[in-house]
Order: C-alpha cells, then structure tokens, then sequence
C-alpha cells in the first residue's frame, strides 16, 4: 500500500508539473515572439528559441508612449474606482437577499437571475447610457455600464453570504441593538475577504480588459483606455501594411505588425500576473464555495 500510494504521489505530481508547464508555456511563446524579428517570424513562423531578436515592436510602442502612459492612467483609474464601487453596490445588494426575512426576496433574486438570461441589446442600451445617463465620452462611460449589469457576482455573494457567514451571529448582533448597516460593515465584511476577493478579481479582469464600453461610448482618442488604445495603433497599422500604393521599402512595410501583437498582449497582461498571487489565496477559497465541509 505504501509503494502504491508512493507510486500515485509522484504520477500526480508528474500530471499536475505537466499541466501547469501546458499552462506557462504560451505565456514564454508570447514573450518570445514579442521580442523576435518580424522577418523571422514571416518567414519562419513562432517559435521558443528564435534565431534573430528584435525590440522594434517596443520601440513602436515608446514612439507613442504618452497615449500608452494616458491610456494606463485611465485604465488603472477605472478599474480601481469600479472595482471598488461595484464592490459595495454588489455586497450592498446581496447580502439583504441572503437574509431570508426579508420581504419579496425571491422576487427580487428571481430579478437579478433573470438579467443572466435577458438583456435590452446593443441599441436600447446605448440610447439609455447616452440619451438618459448621458456619459457618452466621460470616464463615466469606463466605469458605469460594468457597475450595473454582473448579475452573477451578485448571485456568487449571496450564496457566500448564506453558507458561511453564522446566523446566531447576525442574531446576536441585532439582540445587543446593532441596526443592519451596523451589522453589515461590522460583522459581515470582515467575514467575507475571500468572497470579497473573488469578485473583485472578476470585477478587475473585466474592467482591465474592457474595450466594448471605449468602443461603443467614447469616440474622444484622449478617454481611451490602454485596450481601445492597443486596437486602434493595431488597426493602424494593418491599414498602412496592407495599403496596395506603398511599396516593400517604405517606412509601412517595415512596421512591426505581428511582433507587435505580442508586445500588445504582454504589457496589457503583465500588471494582472503581477497582481493575481496577492489574490491568490482568497481567490481559491472564494471558488470552494458550498464545497462539503469535514
């Protein structure tokens, strides 16, 4: 039994070393590629160990340095503010629906549930954001659509709420004369880091990665955030690389279009991997919610 269990330790291990070196291996292809001479790369496709190298995609992305750095600023704006205030309004909204006193509480869940099914689409929502909210370019354009419209964040909280913050507790707290809000910044957040954790990385990834919101309710270049910013120098040079009057020696041809690419993709991910393992171990415990407990 012990040279068998032995036997699966390291088979799991084997699996587990596998799986993660299937999961950082695109991210070394990534670098790798951003880094490499877009003649190799025509020629020669992707590759771990290229035979020339080449920083003319960064070198790109520093000519146009006070957009990216502009671009970062508003990014990094919107996804502290949203992630923080849709944050409160979340927890705010799920934890009086985990309470089972309160009135027209199925009603209400029933609702949020139903927003996971339905939506108005594209133009009824662009006229209420732009016509009613008017936020049409605003950095409220960045932040607001992502504040009201993640039904399950408001769900995956509730749940926590239910299964893991005590009910004497709450009680006890009423009984000594503590009001809900009271019991809520006092008792229940404290209790809910990993929850609170969870969501936010969410709220964040979704946020950083945004370009929808840009894209639909910001025509401003200035209010662009880094992901709008990213896709139109893309744009921009696929169109001068594809111009059929500009010749194979001009400056157009010699753009780094595939390398840069990658270098897009590397400076957009590098603050999330940078900021995941702070969030790691919440995270993790916010995803085990309703596991059976021993």
């Amino acid at each position: 039994m012990a040279n068998e269990y032995r036997a699966w330790r390291v088979s799991a291990h084997i699996l587990l070393g596998l799986l993660s070196l299937a999961c950082l291996l695109p991210f070394v292809l990534l670098i790798m590629s951003s880094i490499t001479d877009p003649s190799d790369i025509v020629n020669k496709g992707y590759t771990f160990f290229p035979s020339s190298f080449s920083l003319a995609a960064y070198e790109y992305l520093l000519d146009n340095s006070e957009m990216i750095f502009r671009a970062y600023g508003i990014t990094t704006l919107t996804t502290v503010l949203g992630t923080s205030a849709s944050l409160m309004i979340t927890s705010m909204l799920a934890y009086p629906l985990s309470r089972r006193d309160l009135p027209g509480g199925m009603v209400i869940a029933f609702t949020v549930f139903f927003t996971l099914l339905f939506n108005g689409g594209l133009v009824p929502t662009y006229m209420v954001y732009t016509q009613m909210f008017d936020i049409k370019n605003t950095l409220f354009a960045q932040l607001v659509p992502w504040l009201l419209m993640n039904g399950f964040n408001v769900l995956l909280m509730r749940a926590f709420f239910m299964n893991s913050i005590p009910t004497p507790v709450i009680e006890s707290a009423s009984i000594d004369g503590a009001g809900e809000f009271k019991i809520y910044s006092t008792i229940v957040l404290p209790l809910s880091l990993p929850i609170m954790a969870t969501v936010g990385l969410f709220q964040g990834l979704a946020y950083w990665n945004d370009w929808n919101n840009g894209l639909v309710f910001v025509t401003d270049a200035n209010l662009f955030n880094l992901q709008n910013v990213l896709n139109k120098i893309m744009s921009d040079i696929e169109f001068l690389s594809s111009n059929s009057g500009m010749g194979s020696g001009s400056a157009a041809a010699a753009l780094p279009s595939e390398t840069f690419r990658m270098a897009i993709a590397v400076i957009g991910i590098v603050p999330i991997l940078i900021a995941y393992p702070f969030f790691q171990k919440y995270f993790v415990k916010g995803l085990t919610i309703g596991a059976v407990k021993g």
